[in-house]
């Protein structure tokens, strides 16, 4: 018995069909990478508003604690002129309880200190995702409030290093034993009743003239910066939430 094998004949593809065929193939993989592309770029959208939305959290706690970094800079600018005025006077020793009380707030500088709320930043910054803040004014906005609160933390370490050489001549004048007793439990400093005795002598006024002359001019200083930064925050915010429809 003979078997006979069938072969089935196939027509031959024409290059019509062949340019079909990859043309077909060729937009079902742009047409997916679009829609991947697509995704990605509405995931990144939404990174971006989420990091905005906390940045404005954080802006909004910085220009509070901004307006009351002013409001104790302009205090303590008249409590520095009044401590001046009345250490230079001939009967200083008849202020003790003044010129002790100012002495307190001379070196107080936590009330002061800015130490901005920089989460949000920290994470722009590290993890590269500034690239995600699309237009530029805003990048440039950002990195230039970011770079004026470094601006302020140098500004606050050198008065710190004031106000310890202060100290230094301080000690020689102001009873300690006094200091201390004009602070409670939770280091409130209230004034003395009485007038404290004092060491006062021409040496000790006329170094310490000097040291608070240096506190003077860096309390005017930073003053001045945290009116810039308090500025440079509040623009930040109206732009922020302009740009972003979150009024």
């Amino acid at each position: 018995m003979e078997v006979h094998a069938h072969t089935h004949a196939h027509g031959k593809k024409n290059w019509k069909t062949y340019f079909w065929e990859f043309l077909m193939l060729f937009l079902a993989v742009f047409c997916g990478f679009l829609a991947e592309n697509q995704r990605e770029h509405m995931v990144e959208h939404q990174r971006e508003k989420k990091f905005i939305k906390s940045l404005i959290s954080d802006l909004e706690v910085d220009t509070a604690r901004l307006n009351n970094i002013l409001l104790q800079r302009h205090r303590r600018a008249t409590m520095l002129d009044s401590f001046v005025t009345l250490l230079n006077r001939q009967d200083a020793a008849a202020y003790g309880r003044y010129l002790y009380y100012f002495n307190s707030f001379a070196t107080r500088g936590p009330a002061f200190r800015y130490t901005p709320v920089d989460g949000t930043m920290q994470q722009l910054k590290n993890a590269g995702n500034l690239r995600l803040i699309r237009k530029s004014v805003i990048n440039d906005s950002i990195i230039s409030y970011d770079v004026h609160t470094r601006v302020l933390a140098w500004g606050s370490e050198d008065e710190e290093e004031i106000m310890d050489t202060y100290r230094n001549i301080a000690e020689g004048i102001f009873d300690g034993r006094v200091l201390m007793s004009m602070r409670d439990d939770d280091n409130n400093v209230s004034m003395a009743d009485y007038d404290p005795p004092i060491r006062i002598t021409d040496d000790a006024v006329f170094r310490l003239n000097y040291r608070l002359h240096m506190l003077i001019a860096f309390n005017k200083t930073l003053r001045r910066d945290v009116r810039v930064q308090l500025q440079k925050a509040e623009n930040l915010l109206t732009l922020l939430k302009k740009e972003y429809f979150l009024e």
